[in-house]
């Protein structure tokens, strides 16, 4: 056994596993608090290394592409405080996070663990239920369905269109960017039905806008991190749209309709755009823009 505790967190390895616990000091920032104990299985792990400095050094482990549904999911932008592969380490232990890392190195050697892109995810992202309050409002997932309640500060569309319910089966994908505290960001839902919506988050029905805490906003993460962990693995999509492009029929010209469950879903949102247009919680502006947008999308 291998192992190194430090006020940022706990790192011990058995052979065959890194067991990464948070700590408890008020320092470890809120999102790996909540997010928990990581145990990493070593065909996970792509590299780790030790990086003395005069004060602080780092120990940082770097995992195989597609290994994990949480790196996938935030496409390396977490904050590094808040990257669950990195520990601080008092120079005092520099010795004990070097040894750490060799141990690790050596079974990886041992192991002979390819370096490769995963075919799989190979941990399993956070549990479910999860459920984050954030700025625009608060995001659940039951492992099924992801539901979205507004806040009272979301935009009126949003709030009008009430509480939007999202099955797993019609999730594409999950985009993330992190609200930086000087650059808003956001979580959208990308479904079959909107997949090429343009409309900005804070108007978006399938996005929460992050513009408040960006201490609290970035716990939607772990939301995104366990949809993504419960969609099929971006190798396993990759394939299967290139089988879909191959096999799917012509694409139609300019100005031809468009097929039937298209024009249906095209038909219900303009009616439900109209409505909202009529009743006055639509400016004129706010119709056409995202009238043009709905349109676009099909």
């Amino acid at each position: 056994m291998a192992e190194i505790i430090q006020r940022d967190g706990t790192w011990a390895f058995d052979g065959s596993t890194v067991r990464i616990t948070p700590g408890l000091h008020r320092s470890v920032p809120l999102f790996r608090q909540t997010y928990g104990e990581i145990a990493v299985p070593l065909e996970a792990v792509a590299g780790v290394v030790f990086e003395p400095e005069r004060k602080r050094g780092r120990l940082r482990m770097r995992l195989r592409e597609g290994a994990d549904p949480l790196l996938q999911a935030t496409g390396g932008r977490l904050p590094e405080p808040a990257d669950p592969y990195r520990l601080l380490v008092d120079v005092d232990r520099s010795g004990v996070a070097e040894y750490v890392a060799q141990e690790i190195r050596h079974c990886l050697l041992l192991d002979q663990v390819p370096p490769e892109p995963a075919k799989t995810y190979l941990l399993p992202g956070p549990p479910v239920p999860v459920s984050v309050r954030s700025s625009d409002g608060t995001v659940s997932f039951d492992g099924t369905q992801v539901r979205i309640d507004w806040s009272d500060t979301s935009d009126r569309v949003k709030r009008a269109t009430g509480p939007r319910v999202i099955g797993i089966g019609d999730v594409r994908r999950v985009e993330w960017l992190p609200n930086s505290g000087y650059e808003e960001g956001f979580l959208r839902f990308a479904t079959r039905e909107a997949a090429r919506s343009e409309l900005p988050p804070e108007k978006d029905p399938y996005a929460l806008d992050l513009w408040g805490s960006a201490r609290r906003d970035l716990l939607t993460a772990i939301v995104a991190a366990a949809v993504t962990a419960r969609l099929p693995h971006p190798s396993a999509r990759s394939r299967a749209e290139d089988d879909e492009r191959r096999d799917a029929p012509p694409r139609p010209a300019a100005g031809d309709p468009p097929p039937a469950d298209h024009h249906d879903v095209l038909l219900r949102r303009l009616r439900e755009l109209g409505e909202l247009h009529r009743d006055g919680v639509l400016t004129d502006e706010e119709f056409a823009m995202t009238k043009a947008a709905v349109l676009r999308g099909f």
